[in-house]
């Protein structure tokens, strides 16, 4: 029997068409690689654990309360044999030699704790974060404000973005998106993998800051590629409005969970390292854009 080198965790929450699509893209496109595919089933009420059930018997399937992203992912870890794991959303679809490509980039780069590639939206556009700088006061203030839409490839105004990077180079970065997260073991374990705290969204982020911590490098691998629908069970990006099977409450919960996940991740790892006023100041911010973000559901 091969030895499992990358397990894929799926948490599924309301998107059946979405996540039988990912399976099937996987299947065709994983190439000679060994792997198993895990689905952490959030309690769907659209038959998604059974349509897994059905179509793909040789599917891991765990099905779950729902208790989060976080804590499903966890669950699913707890299960996962593979070298490697691949944290990646039912939103997907794998291309040809993303699996094959990410694995032997892994393999030859010891120093990477985690590494994703280009995730590529409807429409053609790069998916902002699967590549990004982490959220300091500043460079949070900068993409809020629209200075970086000013000025996208200034090192001082673009930090969320990393918009001064060459984008057809392999290159580190800070923070990678939870969508297609490629994570070595040995760096996953050192981090406690996923913090609970968080129940939708802000939880990648928190992972990445606390890989670097260790002195984990995250890399941006431009070779490969995915496509990513994004936002369909939250229901809450613009580009899947019109597919997203959320419904008006579901939108409501994740934007409140949404910037909760920001007073989290700032509290937990910036609130020591600025002033009081700073802090009040974010807080603040905070608490304003959830109110005008809540207006417009």
């Amino acid at each position: 029997m091969k030895k499992i080198k990358v397990s894929i965790i799926i948490i599924s929450y309301n998107t059946k068409i979405f996540l039988k699509n990912c399976i099937q893209s996987i299947y065709d496109n994983a190439g000679n690689i060994s792997y198993e595919i895990i689905v952490v089933d959030n309690n769907s009420s659209d038959e998604s654990a059974n349509m897994v059930e059905l179509y793909f018997p040789k599917v891991n399937l765990i099905r779950n309360l729902n208790e989060g992203f976080a804590k499903a992912n966890n669950r699913g870890i707890n299960v996962a044999i593979g070298r490697y794991i691949l944290f990646l959303n039912p939103d997907t679809l794998m291309h040809k030699n993303t699996l094959v490509g990410l694995f032997e980039f892994m393999e030859k780069t010891s120093s990477a704790g985690a590494a994703t590639c280009a995730l590529i939206m409807d429409g053609g556009k790069l998916d902002y974060s699967s590549h990004r700088g982490f959220p300091t006061p500043w460079n949070a203030f900068c993409y809020f404000s629209g200075l970086i839409e000013l000025f996208p490839k200034n090192r001082f105004f673009s930090g969320y973005t990393m918009g001064w990077e060459n984008m057809k180079l392999i290159h580190e970065i800070d923070s990678l998106t939870g969508a297609f997260m490629f994570t070595r073991r040995e760096a996953g374990m050192q981090v406690g993998w996923w913090d609970e705290e968080y129940f939708f969204n802000g939880e990648d982020i928190d992972f990445c800051y606390k890989l670097k911590e260790k002195k984990w490098k995250i890399y941006y691998i431009p070779n490969f590629s995915i496509i990513h629908y994004g936002g369909i069970s939250g229901g809450t990006k613009k580009n899947t409005q019109r597919v997203t099977t959320a419904t008006r409450e579901t939108k409501r919960i994740i934007t409140l969970e949404r910037f909760n996940s920001m007073r989290i991740f700032y509290k937990k790892h910036y609130s020591q390292k600025y002033h009081p006023i700073i802090n009040f100041i974010v807080i603040l911010g905070i608490n304003l854009m959830q109110k005008i973000a809540l207006i417009k559901i």
